[in-house]
């Protein structure tokens, strides 16, 4: 959800090219498409039981142009052939995510889709899990998870992580189960040092980890293309993402799920809102987690480059820190802007957000659109813990209803303005 889909996986086209093919029209590949979608998740639907298959909108996120398979309800596409054309409001911020739009819960896709036929299969499917997250009885969560942001948190997500890349390449059913022993044993010291995680990982986990666990196992691949596929997609994960605070769940729960499918195929049909994931795959994989999980993770971690990881996270954290002390000031303890959200539609980049504990997170971008307009952040701006408010820095240029500061614009609604306070902070000001 979101911008959820890793540059790594987006191929470079220009606006011209937005399927990549230049002898086809973006209407005809769109439809193609469609098909494609229509097919796989027929051929696929004993996975959840039911067919994923529903509205679909291919968006172009340069010019808003969107492409759908089916009408919307109050006649703003019109009918091009087998499909539906229009352009998506300025208000609608474009995602990889589902959305609600004129009348239906619609799977959005933005464009350009991968060239390969499994990475865009398994894009599209992750996305139309979520539309039917309502149907399958899955609430949409999105919690952060900041232990991730930590040293320790993210050196026991890479133990674990590469613990799991082990056993997928595993070529005996015993080194496959010493592997996912290492790798939940890794997992268990975590939520001893974190109070909470256990929570908190879970939901992103039941959320975008079974989105994507699904979309991984509509492509149907064989085993030398699905550790093909873990394997470039942990390279991705580990080498472009400045943090794993709401991605880590792309890489953990389609691991542990494809695994498991081999096992007891069907596993996922056992689940709903409220099941406990780690318990769950304990139990399943039939593992016996060590009492004194902190020496044994110790122990294991030696397997796994386990101090060279740690030498990395360290240098990491020192830099982190010194991030965090340079945003607090300029959100925070020196004047800057706050908007206060009244009926907000937001979308992001979760790979490389910066959390501030109690206050926070920093998105070096974002998009917001509210009833008071759209602000557009290009350097950083900082979302508050409750999801009520944004600070940006101060206001720079002022040119009717448009509003710009350093990386970043304001486009104001009629019957708004920014006020400047005694302490020379701006906030938003309805008329």
């Amino acid at each position: 959800m979101k911008n959820f889909l890793l540059a790594g996986l987006l191929l470079g086209c220009t606006a011209g090219e937005a399927l990549c093919q230049q002898s086809d029209t973006v209407a005809t590949l769109a439809q193609r498409t469609f098909q494609e979608a229509a097919t796989v998740t027929k051929k696929q639907q004993r996975l959840w039981g039911i067919n994923l298959y529903g509205p679909m909108l291919l968006v172009n996120p340069a010019t808003r142009e969107l492409y759908a398979n089916m009408p919307d309800s109050s006649g703003h596409l019109q009918k091009q052939g087998d499909i539906y054309v229009g352009k998506l409001p300025a208000k609608i911020n474009t995602a990889n995510t589902a959305t609600q739009w004129e009348g239906r819960n619609w799977a959005m896709i933005e464009l350009p889709l991968p060239t390969d036929r499994d990475e865009r299969v398994n894009l599209i499917a992750h996305e139309l899990f979520h539309r039917s997250q309502p149907t399958l009885h899955f609430r949409l969560t999105n919690p952060a998870n900041n232990h991730l942001d930590k040293k320790d948190g993210r050196i026991f997500l890479k133990l674990e992580l590469a613990a799991l890349q082990q056993a997928i390449a595993a070529t005996s059913p015993a080194a496959r189960q010493e592997h996912l022993l290492h790798a939940m044993t890794f997992r268990h010291c975590r939520y001893a040092l974190y109070p909470g995680a256990d929570t908190t990982e879970n939901a992103l986990e039941m959320n975008e980890g079974i989105a994507e666990f699904t979309g991984m196992m509509i492509c149907n691949r064989d085993k030398a293309a699905a550790i093909k596929h873990f394997d470039k997609n942990l390279y991705n994960f580990l080498h472009y993402n400045a943090t794993f605070v709401r991605s880590f769940a792309y890489q953990t729960i389609p691991m542990y799920g494809y695994m498991l499918s081999q096992l007891k195929p069907g596993w996922n049909r056992q689940l709903n809102s409220d099941s406990k994931l780690t318990p769950f795959l304990v139990q399943a994989f039939r593992l016996s987690i060590p009492a004194d999980v902190k020496t044994a993770a110790a122990t294991y971690a030696r397997e796994y480059n386990g101090d060279a990881i740690t030498l990395e996270e360290t240098a990491r954290e020192k830099k982190i820190q010194e991030q965090i002390a340079a945003y607090t000031k300029l959100f925070i303890t020196q004047p800057h802007t706050e908007l206060r959200f009244e009926k907000m539609n937001i979308s992001f980049n979760p790979s490389n957000i910066i959390p501030i504990d109690d206050y926070g997170t920093v998105y070096p971008t974002m998009r917001i659109s509210d009833t008071w307009g759209i602000l557009t952040v290009t350097e950083g701006a900082l979302l508050s813990a409750k999801w009520d408010k944004v600070n940006i820095g101060l206001p720079a240029t002022f040119t009717d209803q448009l509003i710009t500061g350093q990386g970043w614009k304001l486009e104001l609604s009629k019957g708004y303005s920014l006020e400047k306070d005694a302490a020379g902070n701006f906030a938003l000001k309805k008329q």
